[in-house]
């Protein structure tokens, strides 16, 4: 099935979503095939390396009914990834790109009801929308975070509109000159190092 998009699956900065991802073995799989190629373009430059197989990862997203199966997704898809570069850099391996996989993983595979569009809710807490997490990589070694509602993300008419937009979102069209309708952000972080991005959020907690 992924040969059919294997462009997509090689293009590190392609988001790939599965809303009922389970242990993650689409997402695994893509993933393989990312690293493959970084490890091929980056050679043994350790800093080109890092950043482009983060935001490989980074851009893979799953949606988990189950709780033990979403810990699992996030495990396999952090061990591949730890695997992968240590495979590659041995001793030179840094635990602060390891934390930032982690980071990455916990945020992106999220335990919900992707049809619901909410998480599942436990004991007294009442189930919330889906947040996904937008990470772009920008110069320096910097990742930007945007989070963003599932269902606004899932929105194509300006009517569906919910109380997120301020103003009417902007309109642009696609390559078929069919509307396209932006979704504006729950809230931005601001950007930072990818090696820093653990002692971040050791500081937020």
């Amino acid at each position: 099935m992924l040969n059919l998009v294997a462009q997509e699956c090689e293009r590190i900065d392609s988001r790939f979503l599965e809303p009922a991802c389970g242990h993650g073995n689409f997402l695994a799989e893509v993933l393989e095939r990312r690293l493959a190629l970084v490890t091929k373009r980056a050679g043994r430059a350790i800093m080109r390396w890092e950043q482009d197989a983060l935001l490989g990862l980074a851009c893979l997203y799953g949606i988990e009914l189950l709780e033990d199966n979403a810990i699992e997704c996030r495990d396999r898809l952090h061990g591949i990834f730890a695997a992968a570069y240590s495979q590659r850099f041995g001793f030179k391996a840094r635990g602060a790109v390891l934390a930032a996989a982690r980071i990455t993983v916990t945020t992106n595979i999220v335990q919900g009801d992707a049809l619901t569009m909410t998480t599942t809710g436990t004991g007294r807490r009442k189930p919330e929308p889906l947040v996904l997490t937008e990470w772009s990589m920008l110069s320096g070694g910097k990742f930007k975070r945007r989070l963003y509602e599932y269902r606004e993300l899932l929105r194509t008419e300006p009517e569906d509109a919910g109380p997120l937009f301020s103003a009417p979102p902007p309109k642009v069209t696609d390559e078929e000159g069919k509307p396209v309708f932006v979704t504006r952000a729950v809230s931005e972080m601001p950007a930072i190092h990818y090696l820093k991005l653990a002692e971040s959020e050791g500081d937020r907690s």
